[in-house]
């Protein structure tokens, strides 16, 4: 089983603005005063399609799908969330926390996808437990070592424990499940998306540990990182609040590794830290200033991997 791809799936949005009814549990999320709602979605719009040209020029197959003005979906940008392709041909669907983000799903997406060739040979939803408020987003919530068949997840307001061991069932991947935490006025709360805190690469693992409070748990994801020979990359909660656990590895033009991130993730790691990376992958960042801001969510956030077998 593969850990990276080449091919990616992306929405341009159309009217990206901060979502009100994600900001009660993404305390990433802040309201640009400065700037008219049609100004944050052109600006919007001018980060993801500069990001989509910097992946298509290092060969990333960049498959780029318009978000419908049929309703309103501020965070269409993040198709994480919603959709995951697997290498047998099977699509999740997956429940989501924010009424207005349930609209994103969408059919002509996937058309979109078996246009360009690729095999959909299954459909696994769980969407019919939004009708009990339970949820799990996708891989924002999931964090999957493909080749190792482990799932990693932070349980969170987004992320319900036993929708994650059925999924974990579904998929055949080992569940890890953990807490993780970040300080909002003093106080302790859930980190939103597993895929703030974490990102997995083929052999490397970058991770805000001191975000895991339960050292029994902490102990744990290391231990099974260090099973499966990843070297742990450490990051502090001041790198996660600049995005630097939203990154994604992919493959470029012949099979080159590449780690995806945003300037501002760049800009926050250390000397030592990018050394580190650079010995497992290239690196290359966009700026995506705006989208952060508003939508609370990064560089990962925005790629949805595709990983289903070609016709």
């Amino acid at each position: 089983m593969q850990q990276t791809t080449n091919t990616i799936l992306m929405i341009r949005p159309i009217n990206f603005r901060m979502n009100e009814q994600t900001a009660v549990n993404n305390y990433y999320q802040k309201v640009l005063n400065n700037l008219l709602p049609n100004e944050v979605n052109k600006k919007a719009q001018q980060e993801f399609d500069a990001f989509v040209d910097k992946l298509r020029k290092i060969g990333v197959q960049v498959i780029v799908v318009n978000d419908s003005d049929e309703f309103d979906t501020p965070d269409s940008i993040f198709p994480n969330n919603w959709v995951s392709f697997h290498q047998n041909g099977n699509v999740g669907l997956y429940p989501m926390f924010a009424e207005n983000r349930r609209l994103e799903r969408r059919e002509d997406v996937l058309e979109a996808i078996e246009n360009e060739g690729f095999v959909i040979n299954d459909i696994i939803d769980y969407t019919s437990a939004e009708d009990d408020n339970v949820f799990l987003e996708g891989t924002g919530s999931v964090l999957l070592d493909r080749t190792n068949r482990k799932a990693y997840c932070a349980l969170s307001p987004r992320a319900d424990e036993d929708l994650f061991i059925e999924f974990c069932e579904d998929f055949e991947f080992m569940p890890v499940i953990f807490s993780a935490y970040q300080t909002v006025n003093n106080s302790r709360k859930a980190i939103y998306h597993t895929n703030v805190m974490m990102c997995l690469g083929e052999t490397f693992a970058v991770i805000c540990l001191s975000s895991i409070d339960d050292k029994k748990e902490r102990k744990n994801v290391i231990k099974h990182l260090k099973d499966d020979g990843k070297e742990i990359i450490d990051i502090t909660e001041d790198q996660v609040n600049n995005f630097a656990g939203n990154m994604l590895q992919v493959r470029g033009d012949n099979d080159t590794r590449y780690l995806v991130m945003s300037q501002a993730a760049y800009v926050s790691l250390t000397p030592a830290q990018i050394e580190r990376l650079q010995k497992h992958t290239k690196i290359i960042y966009s700026s995506l200033d705006t989208i952060e801001a508003c939508g609370g969510g990064s560089a990962r956030c925005m790629m949805a991997e595709v990983f289903l077998p070609k016709a």
